[in-house]
């Protein structure tokens, strides 16, 4: 494993997104700190007939053998774990992705909140000048959403709404998916085939 993430999954729509990114950082060989709030298990069990075990430790098993991940590769930290690498600046993956982001996950990294994990862990990104790249997917935005936006993209956070191209021609649900997680493999700097760039050619599996 040569690169260390930190990968956190909200109660917004779009689980197809989360498991699909997970698959590719793993597959990647990254090791991945995955965060996931009590709002996004409830989207996983209705978006993808996922039942996610309460316990981090099990669910760290659940993931690992629904990806094939080596031993360790998938660390789940509890929402309230403030002892977990990612809760630290001298510790914590100077890259994180909120994937999806609810607006409320958003509202509460704007205003350096830190009430759990996911939004300490994002906070410690912004302070010591990591990558954060975070995924919303809502419709349509409000202007308290908009204001918010503003406000981390001038901190330098990455905003990338959930909105999927067509140019490449999607046939599937999951072509659509993987034009959204492709682009966020690109910005984290992670070579991708799931979707050919603009001008080279159509996308390769």
């Amino acid at each position: 494993m040569n690169k260390s993430i930190t990968l956190a999954i909200t109660g917004a729509s779009g689980a197809p997104y989360a498991l699909r990114l997970l698959e590719q950082l793993v597959k990647a060989d990254y090791k991945v700190f995955l965060l996931i709030s009590s709002a996004a298990k409830v989207v996983f069990a209705t978006e993808e007939d996922l039942k996610i075990p309460s316990k981090p430790e099990d669910a760290g098993r659940f993931f690992a053998e629904k990806f094939s991940a080596q031993e360790g590769q998938i660390t789940v930290c509890g929402k309230e774990e403030w002892f977990s690498p990612v809760a630290s600046g001298s510790a914590a993956p100077k890259q994180m992705i909120v994937c999806p982001c609810s607006t409320g996950t958003l509202s509460s990294i704007a205003v350096g909140a830190s009430d759990n994990l996911i939004e300490r862990a994002a906070d410690v990104v912004i302070k010591e000048r990591g990558q954060l790249i975070l995924v919303p997917r809502e419709m349509p935005f409000s202007t308290i959403h908009l204001e918010n936006m503003l406000k981390l993209s001038q901190m330098g956070v990455t905003i990338m709404p959930a909105a999927p191209g067509f140019y490449h021609q999607p046939k599937t649900i999951e072509d659509l998916v993987d034009f959204v997680v492709a682009r966020i493999l690109d910005h984290v700097g992670l070579e991708q085939g799931l979707v050919a760039r603009w001008g080279y050619g159509k996308k390769h599996k």
